[in-house]
């Protein structure tokens, strides 16, 4: 089939290599060393799957329509990325890997005529070097909405797994991912953080506080990755020494390759982070209820003072 990856960072530089090996004619949108490291020699996946050199086509934009295409920018680009490549994307099924709550809902406003499914990567990656992805934790990639089953039977290289409730899913994921925001503020890995009892015990709250939102707006959480609603409905009002099992077991699974996060790593590549729909989503979340939510509120506020600053902050300070 032909494929359109739009983001070939870390999610969709795996996704475009997998579907490359696998014999799919791979097309893929990049940016500056990124693309032409790409143009040059390919991507060059590494770690827990295995090693692939794939050759894809790649350039700022698309320049014909695929059959499928992924949107695996940032948050913050994928409504851009959407309108810079909307002509060759409309009315074709489209697949929107994307941290936070807007996935489906910016690809149903930007692309209004093509079928949108939504996507969350659960598999850990990092990108640190122009054209090469290493994945440092496997895991699946669940979607929902729109065309979901068909293009989880189209693309069975991507090991995606379709859930009923994407919005519960998506706030599942919100839990996880606020492993991001300490190690964006302070330079560590996640696993470094969950070890330092301060950092574990702010991650903790972090994560409480979200959970704590979420059963505010009446969600009901997915099962995923170990996390299931009854589980988090116990995590929310269990004592703090109690809950800190929760972040431990989530580094556990991420192995012993030191996992930087998401954030982290826009931040050591110089770019703007999406912090404001991950920890930022819980705050917008709260205000839509009129509540509060300090803890995500000072942590959004504190990456944002890093990628101002380029100065990470000392773990004692927090």
């Amino acid at each position: 089939m032909r494929i359109a990856v739009i983001g070939a960072g870390a999610v969709g530089g795996a996704f475009a290599a997998r579907l490359a090996g696998s014999g799919h004619e791979v097309a893929v949108t990049a940016r500056g060393a990124h693309l032409a490291a790409i143009q040059q020699g390919g991507i060059q996946l590494r770690g827990a799957w295995g090693s692939i050199n794939a050759q894809v086509a790649a350039s700022h934009v698309l320049s014909q329509t695929p059959e499928i295409a992924i949107i695996a920018t940032k948050a913050q680009d994928a409504a851009a990325a959407m309108r810079e490549n909307a002509a060759f994307m409309q009315g074709i099924p489209v697949l929107v890997v994307q941290n936070g709550l807007e996935a489906i809902s910016t690809g149903r406003r930007e692309l209004p005529i093509s079928v949108i499914s939504g996507g969350l990567a659960m598999f850990a990656a990092s990108y640190l070097s122009p054209g090469e992805i290493t994945i440092t934790a496997p895991g699946p990639t669940f979607v929902g909405g729109d065309g979901a089953a068909w293009i989880a039977s189209a693309l069975p290289e991507l090991e995606l797994q379709v859930v009923r409730d994407f919005a519960g899913a998506q706030w599942s994921k919100l839990v996880v991912n606020q492993v991001n925001a300490l190690p964006a503020i302070t330079g560590l890995s996640v696993q470094e953080v969950v070890a330092q009892p301060r950092l574990l015990r702010l991650l903790t709250e972090s994560m409480r506080e979200t959970v704590g939102i979420g059963l505010a707006s009446k969600v009901h959480f997915a099962s995923l990755s170990g996390l299931s609603h009854g589980l988090l409905r116990v995590f929310a009002v269990a004592p703090l020494w109690i809950g800190q099992a929760l972040p431990r077991l989530m580094a556990r699974r991420m192995g012993q390759v030191p996992n930087p996060g998401s954030t982290l790593q826009s931040i050591k590549r110089g770019q703007l982070t999406e912090i404001d729909y991950l920890n930022g989503a819980v705050v917008a979340a709260a205000h839509a209820l009129t509540l509060e939510a300090p803890v995500n509120a000072r942590l959004v506020e504190l990456v944002h003072e890093v990628e101002l600053t380029g100065e990470f902050v000392d773990p004692a300070r927090l």
